[in-house]
């Protein structure tokens, strides 16, 4: 048996394997549109809405805080509800910005943000200062909706995310935003961000409560407020980078999590350019991998056999390797197509993830890359790659 028709073989099994038996990930059916409340319960649940604090970490974002605001100032949620937003050291008049929209507004405080503390990444110390704000009212909230400032919001967002957690006894719920998808960067690389996520993390298995599978989307995060006490608050995961899933790994040790797509909320920022997207995924790759240049080598080759094999044995192989290479090519674009469809682009990108997952293995390195060279976890100015330096 030749090298090429090994690979090639070795490919078709994982996709099979990935098809049946990681939990449907690339079928998109946790959604926030299905029903998330039994008929029965809308009525008594309606006499009680809970109280809830937003809180907002705002580090430079003076272009994205006026939408998101407005935003969550629009939600038609008939709950007590206010909104918290900590400037964490911004250098473009965020905080300016963000007490001039506040203004009038009885709802919204604006915290200046303290000192960043060792062993805390940025915005989880700025998430700790606003809990411990809303915390800290005479009637504290039941909920804490964690979300951030490029964050967009339909108007009954709040009111689906509650409906959902209060019928189902959950202690975090959490949206995957729609990412923007306008640009070539975009429409080539976003839409695999979230395919590649889902195949990590599969949602059906979020979901259950019976596996230990946990992860949170972080720009809308539902969360209930004791329940988060009683694991520790945010101070347990404050050296987290991939924070949202750190958050939701504490979360689902004191019960029940949901994580699902949407429409509802959306992301505000634009990635025009690839170097922009390069940012936000080299930002915490390397964490994802602890850190590991054993682990990192191991999901290059996975990468390569996984992805980019099939379309080179394709075009270049011989019978059978080349058939079953072109099975395997098939079977990836076309459990890519929910996904696409998702973010309304055409079915034609399928054939084209082997070329993005390249992108991604590079983008992969380049953390790597970055942490090697003392800029892990680097965010707007910031290096964060708290736990790879202790």
């Amino acid at each position: 048996m030749t090298f090429e028709l090994v690979v090639a073989l070795l490919a078709l099994v994982i996709w099979i394997t990935l098809i049946l038996g990681r939990g449907g990930f690339w079928l998109g059916r946790e959604y926030d549109s299905r029903q998330s409340v039994p008929v029965g319960d809308v009525g008594s649940m309606a006499e009680s809405w809970p109280s809830i604090v937003a809180v907002v970490p705002a580090r430079n974002e003076v272009d994205m805080l006026p939408r998101s605001l407005a935003s969550l100032l629009a939600q038609d949620y008939r709950g007590p509800f206010a909104i918290v937003i900590v400037d964490d050291h911004s250098e473009d008049g965020t905080a300016d910005v963000a007490r001039r929209l506040a203004e009038g507004q009885r709802k919204v405080t604006v915290l200046p943000g303290r000192p960043l503390p060792h062993g805390w990444t940025g915005k989880l110390w700025a998430l700790e200062q606003g809990i411990a704000h809303a915390s800290s009212r005479a009637d504290p909230p039941q909920f804490l909706l964690l979300t951030d400032a490029d964050i967009g919001h339909a108007p009954d967002s709040l009111t689906r995310l509650v409906e959902r957690a209060r019928a189902n006894a959950l202690v975090l719920t959490s949206l995957m935003a729609k990412l923007n998808c306008d640009s070539l960067a975009e429409r080539t690389l976003i839409p695999a961000f979230i395919f590649f996520f889902q195949m990590l993390y599969p949602f059906a298995w979020v979901n259950a409560r019976s596996t230990a599978t946990a992860a949170a989307a972080g720009g809308c995060m539902l969360v209930e407020r004791t329940a988060l006490e009683r694991a520790g608050g945010i101070a347990a995961i404050r050296g987290a980078l991939i924070d949202d899933c750190a958050l939701a790994r504490l979360m689902k040790a004191q019960g029940p999590i949901w994580l699902g797509l949407t429409d509802r909320v959306i992301g505000l920022r634009s990635y025009p350019r690839w170097r922009d997207i390069r940012g936000m995924v080299a930002r915490s790759a390397y964490a994802q991998l602890r850190y590991s240049p054993l682990l990192l080598a191991a999901t290059v080759a996975a990468m390569t056999v996984t992805y980019i094999a099939a379309p080179l044995i394709t075009a270049i192989g011989t019978f059978p390797a080349n058939v079953l290479a072109a099975v395997s090519w098939a079977l990836m674009a076309g459990v890519f197509q929910p996904t696409l469809r998702h973010y309304r682009l055409s079915p034609l990108w399928g054939g084209a993830l082997p070329l993005i997952a390249a992108i991604y293995v590079a983008f992969s390195l380049d953390s790597a890359y970055q942490h090697w060279r003392g800029r892990g976890g680097l965010w707007k100015g910031r290096v964060q790659a708290i736990s790879a330096r202790q």
